[in-house]
């Protein structure tokens, strides 16, 4: 098998994430970001450790430095930039445009505003003295410098979003502006509120703790971006090729071996990236290839790849930067969040591995031969060392620690294993270029986090969550109703209105999860349901830690949804295949993830950390009815169980494996029901099968 290799992973980041792929500037100037981008990691690793300065001067020195890095590095226009040289003349300085400079000194200048004038600020000037004073005082009454700089901020950071991400983003920020100045005029009477002035609103958006400098930004702040930085720098120390080394012992010498491989290291590389494009890219650069040497069509080798990336997102113990803000909202500490995880994200590995080995067996597939599995005590030997970071990080995050602390003490033991290691040593170089590389991947997520604020802000200040959610329940409670009659004529069938009503409101909030996910970052997806869609949740008795993970999975599920799915169509391009096809197979592969939130709400038993719904019988029951349910329904998906399944059959199986999913008594019996008759006529057609390769 060939060898993971960093350089084709990172380049193959830069070709299909576009929040990477920056322009040609000047060798100074390259220089220059090279160097500040080592200067702001190492800012945010020495705080990390000794602490934060005080939240208005740590995050404006942060949203500053995040302006500077995209406006320098992203193009106000793509796709007619000439990508090959970088630009000349005079009203391009060094490569970069003049009005670029512009808002790059405009944002720094806005960011940093809050803090300098936070006690008050006195100049005089040739006579002439302007005083401000200190902010509490300005509190709800701004001052018109404080309007226009809050103006500015608004303005540069949509800017900046739209440059890194695109335009969706900015357009529904846009959308909730217009809602909170123009209250007064909305159509609909529900959603109609007084309005808020254009100062009372910026004043809402750019004064700390509200907006802007809100919890969305000190989260990436003083979290999300050690973390990236963590992975980074873990897969320079060679954690990334002993993942895949251990995945081949574990999983190579069966059925679909490659395939298997490719679930196993991107379920434990997630474990180091909450990105799935960097996950599917960084591991699929090997596994894809292989796969498609094996027997596996590209579009299914894509699909895997994508969608078992897509889980490192719920994978413990690092998870997307939206598990971060999650613990912050709910203010429960970071490890509750990762235990309650640990069980969904099984689930839908159990999905992907299932899906991969019948799969196999339908195509023949085997596993790899023995010579090239590498001997067990080899890899230890050989990469021991390099999981140590990743062991002290989750020992100091289960020890009680701020997460900013375990990611302080994780990368500390990094440094020291890349000193050490004689089996893969670092240099300065090497390290130097990590930190660069870390806060490449962060920019993105820091413009958005800042920007997102701006929805959050006017959430809270409208009450439009509680409305929303209003009209949700509504909805579905008419919907029920008309429901409910159709249902009394089905016999051994009973709902109540109250549990239609809920149904009804997941499977509407669900459908909303992943339509607006559509190209949106799981982040800034997540934060704006978290926001809105989750008091409806809250309204229907669903505990807070099992809504908010509701809407965070459907979130990642967006990912890898046909027809924006961005993990997918990396992992297509790796591939050569359709980027569609490879998209519907990784949705179909993500069956397990599709279905887990659905079991969590129902009974919250399998979250564990939820002491008022645990107990151990139920737990039990839900993870093990969940976890055959996944597996019939793998059956279906993949139209193989026994031996090759018919349409009936598929369909038989796929209702055994959702009645199953479903965690009540009379759901599994139901699943027996449909269950029974396609695994007897498995079992007979398989002996038969067996039979004639004996007379043959």
């Amino acid at each position: 098998m060939e060898k993971f290799s960093l350089e084709r992973a990172l380049s193959l980041e830069s070709k299909y994430d576009d929040s990477l792929r920056t322009r040609p500037i000047s060798p100074w100037l390259s220089k220059f970001v090279f160097y500040f981008s080592v200067i702001f990691a190492i800012y945010h690793y020495v705080t990390a450790g000794i602490g934060v300065p005080v939240d208005y001067w740590h995050m404006g020195a942060h949203i500053s430095g995040v302006l500077i890095l995209i406006f320098i590095s992203f193009p106000a226009f793509k796709s007619s930039y000439d990508w090959d040289s970088p630009r000349k003349g005079i009203f391009s300085p060094l490569g970069v445009p003049f009005y670029d400079w512009a808002l790059m000194i405009m944002g720094i200048a806005a960011s940093l505003y809050v803090g300098v004038t936070w006690y008050g600020f006195e100049i005089n000037f040739f006579g002439f003295t302007y005083f401000i004073p200190e902010q509490v005082l300005r509190m709800g009454v701004p001052l018109p410098v404080d309007v226009v700089f809050g103006t500015l901020l608004i303005i540069v950071l949509l800017e900046a979003v739209r440059r890194t991400i695109g335009i969706i983003v900015p357009i529904i920020i846009l959308i909730f502006i217009g809602y909170a100045v123009l209250g007064p005029h909305i159509p609909i009477q529900i959603l109609r509120h007084p309005g808020l002035s254009w100062s009372l609103f910026v004043n809402n958006m750019y004064f700390p703790d509200l907006g802007i400098f809100g919890i969305t930004l000190w989260i990436v702040s003083t979290v999300v971006f050690h973390f990236v930085l963590f992975g980074v720098l873990a897969q320079r120390i060679g954690l990334g090729q002993f993942f895949v080394d251990i995945a081949t012992v574990v999983a190579g010498r069966y059925t679909g071996g490659l395939a298997k491989v490719s679930v196993v290291s991107s379920a434990l590389f997630g474990t180091i990236s909450g990105s799935s494009i960097a996950n599917t890219v960084s591991t699929g650069s090997l596994t894809i290839p292989n796969m498609k040497k094996s027997g596996y069509p590209g579009h299914f080798a894509g699909g895997v790849e994508a969608a078992a990336s897509a889980g490192g997102q719920i994978t413990p113990p690092i998870m997307g930067a939206a598990a971060f803000v999650l613990a912050e909202f709910l203010e429960i500490p970071y490890s509750t969040v990762v235990i309650a995880a640990a069980i969904p994200a099984a689930m839908h590995y159990i999905g992907v591995m299932s899906i991969v080995h019948f799969k196999a067996k339908k195509l023949g597939l085997k596993g790899l031969s023995a010579d090239q599995i590498p001997q067990l005590w080899s890899v230890l030997k050989q990469g021991w060392m390099t999981a140590i970071p990743l062991i002290v990080l989750v020992y100091v995050l289960f020890s009680g620690y701020s997460p900013h602390m375990a990611a302080f003490w994780g990368i500390t033991a990094i440094l020291i294993v890349g000193f050490i290691n004689p089996n893969h040593r670092i240099g300065i170089g090497d390290l130097l270029a990590g930190a660069s590389q870390g806060v490449k991947y962060a920019l993105s997520v820091g413009a958005v986090c800042a920007a997102i604020g701006i929805v959050v802000g006017v959430v809270n200040a409208t009450g439009l969550g509680f409305r929303l959610g209003f009209m949700v329940t509504n909805s579905a409670l008419g919907m029920g109703e008309s429901l409910l009659e159709f249902f009394s004529y089905i016999p051994f069938i009973e709902f109540s209105l109250s549990e239609l009503t809920l149904f009804i409101s997941l499977i509407l909030i669900a459908v909303t999860c992943i339509l607006m996910g559509a190209g949106l970052p799981t982040t800034a997806l997540y934060v704006m349901l978290a926001t809105v869609a989750q008091p409806a949740l809250a309204e229907l008795g669903i505990p807070p830690l099992a809504s908010h993970l509701f809407v965070l999975y459907y979130g990642v599920i967006s990912e890898i949804t046909p027809p924006v799915c961005a993990s997918a169509y990396a992992a297509a391009g790796i591939a050569g295949a359709n980027p569609f096809k490879t998209g519907l197979s990784a949705f179909s592969l993500g069956i397990g993830k599709l279905l887990v939130p659905m079991v969590f709400v129902y009974s919250p038993a399998m979250l564990i950390v939820l002491d008022d719904y645990f107990t151990w019988q139920e737990f039990f029951h839900t993870v093990i009815t969940c976890g055959l349910g996944v597996f019939l329904l793998s059956a279906s998906v993949a139209g193989y169980f026994l031996v090759s399944m018919n349409g009936p059959s598929r369909l038989l199986f796929g209702f055994a494996g959702i009645f199953l999913v479903a965690p009540s008594f009379q759901s599994t019996i139901y699943a027996m029901f449909f269950a029974v008759p396609v695994l007897a006529w498995q079992i007979w057609a398989y002996r038969r099968r067996d039979l004639s390769d004996v007379r043959a």
